[in-house]
């Protein structure tokens, strides 16, 4: 890593929100061309890479990349860029799967269909438990598809209110999920 980088990373893990946005401009635009060459979606290339500097904003004290402050950043993007894609396989497995369980096809395992329903249990007590804009913006992004750009226009919000929303639903999640199995979950932001 080179000097500039380690003065870069030391400024903003200080908090010093000039240099943070100084990085910002810089990387933003070729960080969402990135992402955009992988997802053919600029607009879901831009929330990824919005995500990725609210993240690494919030995580700024702990940032220690082992590679140059350029390659760590392309490496991320590159990195979310292909979870989203996964996310979306994993979409799709299971929404064919519920297609399918719809047009009369029991589960082969009876088991199978108690945990669904208990597990849509928890889903529903957790949504109620949240703040209802919380709740809301969850069932915009999950349910429905809507990036968080259009949810915050729809909701007359910032897309940072959105973020910080999603973050708190994904906690409420994780809580009562590792309730509901007994281990902590990963959900993907």
């Amino acid at each position: 890593m080179s000097l500039i980088d380690i003065y870069i990373q030391r400024k903003i893990q200080g908090g010093d929100i000039r240099e943070f946005e100084r990085l910002f401009v810089k990387y933003y635009e070729p960080l969402c061309g990135q992402a955009n060459k992988i997802l053919r979606d600029m607009d879901t290339a831009e929330d990824i890479v919005q995500e990725f500097f609210y993240n690494f904003w919030k995580n700024r004290e702990t940032f220690s990349p082992k590679l140059s402050l350029n390659a760590y950043l392309y490496q991320s993007i590159r990195n979310n860029a292909l979870h989203h894609l996964q996310h979306l396989a994993v979409r799709e497995t299971y929404a064919q799967h519920i297609i399918n369980d719809s047009f009369g096809t029991e589960p082969e395992d009876s088991q199978e269909g108690v945990e669904m329903e208990e597990l849509n249990s928890v889903i529903t007590a957790t949504l109620k438990q949240m703040p209802e804009r919380c709740s809301t913006v969850f069932r915009m992004n999950r349910f429905e598809g809507k990036k968080y750009r259009e949810i915050a226009e729809i909701l007359s919000i910032s897309v940072k209110t959105v973020e910080a929303d999603m973050g708190k639903a994904l906690q409420f999640f994780r809580s009562s999920l590792k309730e509901f199995t007994g281990e902590e979950l990963k959900i993907s932001s």
